[in-house]
This record gives structure tokens, C-alpha cells and sequence, in this order.
């Protein structure tokens, strides 16, 4: 009898279950190139995430408010439709799309209940980059 095989290629896709979350925390990793913003449940695992780079924003582009604030509410609206209604927020790094991360996370529906500012510095560790000269 002969077998019967999946063409080879063809890739088998799974359906995302809707999970059920309620509290998740919002990871907004800002630095001065792009925005990314990853939405997790309370232990941690990625429920939903999306960058500035991955909604089509190139370049300098990317590291604008506006792209940043696409991402955030690309990011909200997908964590939404698993439930979420309420994130802790852990903001990390530099760039200019903190502020308006935050602010579209709320504007698009989402609850705040903490604000924490968890960017890494240095107590004298490695050498900062160059001053630009332009």
C-alpha cells in the first residue's frame, strides 16, 4: 500500500488558541534605532508583540513617536483579543518612542497599574561609542 506524504514544502499551521489573560506586564525596549514592544502574561511568556521595524517603518523612520506608537497599538489590540485588560509596564533604553508607547498602550484600551523604568546602566562598564561629528 503506498504511503501518503505531505508535500514537501508545505508547512503545517496551527491555529493560536484565545487564551484567557486578564494581568500581563508590556515590555517597551526603546532604543535609538527602533521600537519593540512585547506584551507578556505574568510569568513571562509573549502573548503578543510587534517593532517599528516589522510594521514597514525603514529607516530613521523607525525610530520616530509615531512609529512606536503603531507598534504599541498593534501590540495592545493583538494582547486584547487574548483578554488582557490590565499591564505593568517595563520600559528599557533610550529612545524617543517611550512616552508615546506608553500613551497609545492606554489610549488603545489597556489599563496601567505600573509604570517602572528597568534601563540598564552601566557603573562604569564599557566604553561609550564615539561622539558624532557632523
Amino acid at each position: 500500500m503506498a504511503k501518503v506524504q505531505a508535500k514537501k514544502g508545505a508547512t503545517v499551521r496551527r491555529r493560536r488558541e484565545r487564551k484567557n489573560i486578564e494581568k500581563g506586564s508590556a515590555h517597551i525596549r526603546s532604543s535609538f534605532n527602533n521600537t519593540i514592544i512585547t506584551i507578556t502574561d505574568l510569568n513571562g511568556n509573549a502573548v503578543a508583540w510587534a517593532s517599528a521595524g516589522g510594521l514597514g517603518f525603514k529607516g530613521s523612520r523607525k525610530s520616530t513617536p509615531f512609529a512606536a506608537q503603531s507598534a504599541a497599538e498593534t501590540a495592545a489590540r493583538a494582547a486584547m483579543e487574548h483578554g488582557m485588560k490590565t499591564v505593568e509596564v517595563y520600559v528599557k533604553g533610550p529612545g524617543p518612542g517611550r512616552e508615546a508607547a506608553i500613551r497609545s498602550l492606554q489610549a488603545a484600551g489597556l489599563e496601567i497599574c505600573m509604570i517602572k523604568d528597568v534601563t540598564p546602566i552601566p557603573h562604569n562598564g564599557c566604553r561609550p561609542p564615539k561622539r558624532r561629528r557632523v
